[in-house]
């Protein structure tokens, strides 16, 4: 059909998001960011660092899923404010699959766990239930 509304489908995706305050402080930590329902797709993924982490030796976040903690961004520095977006997921890392799966970031302070104050949040952006059947070639 030709006539929008009628027969032929305007309907589109909402980009939903779900946010959470992560650990950037002391020792290595986990936060669960949300759970992103099956058959979306994660489109973008974002660390805002608002305070620094102030641990002496390295410290980073990562962010991803059980089993792949790095899926959706490698090690990124939050020793310095501001914010980061995710590049270079792979297809198979953005495509939630048949069931629910929780975003996990992790802290990792290093080889010195001693960081008294940080502040940041993760943003996982997605298209719910588009239901794509995409897969690498």
């Amino acid at each position: 059909g030709t006539t929008p509304g009628t027969n032929k489908s305007n309907t589109g995706f909402v980009i939903m998001a779900q946010s959470a305050v992560v650990d950037i402080v002391g020792a290595t930590a986990t936060t669960t960011v949300g759970t992103v329902p099956a058959n979306s797709k994660i489109t973008e993924v974002t660390l805002n660092v608002v305070e620094a982490s102030d641990n002496s030796a390295a410290a980073t976040m990562s962010v991803g899923f059980s089993g792949a903690l790095t899926a959706l961004m490698g090690a990124t520095n939050v020793k310095a404010t501001g914010l980061t977006q995710s590049t270079g997921m792979a297809t198979a890392s953005i495509n939630i699959g048949a069931t629910d799966r929780d975003i996990i970031a992790t802290y990792s302070p290093g080889v010195t766990a001693d960081g008294t104050s940080g502040i940041a949040d993760v943003t996982v952006k997605y298209l719910q239930n588009i239901n794509l059947d995409v897969t690498d070639s």
